[in-house]
């Protein structure tokens, strides 16, 4: 059972991926894991990852999905 994803993206753009994604109401939440190589997990249900990943897909900037957690955390 998958229950979050992590990211990397750029470390400037996570304020704005956090409000992208509370912006969705109960999509997600964003957590960060290294603020400096902009790591991090956004957690969600089972049931909202397909909508979730499809967000995450679309949005205006860059962003590398994980759906294990990378070594480098």
């Amino acid at each position: 059972m998958r229950n979050q994803i992590y990211a990397r993206l750029q470390s400037e753009k996570i304020d704005m991926l956090t409000k992208l994604i509370e912006a969705y109401d109960h999509i997600g939440i964003v957590s960060t894991i290294d603020q400096s190589r902009g790591l991090v997990v956004i957690r969600s249900t089972e049931d909202c990852l397909p909508e979730l990943e499809e967000i995450l897909h679309h949005l205006p900037f860059s962003i590398e999905l994980f759906f294990e957690q990378p070594e480098e955390c």
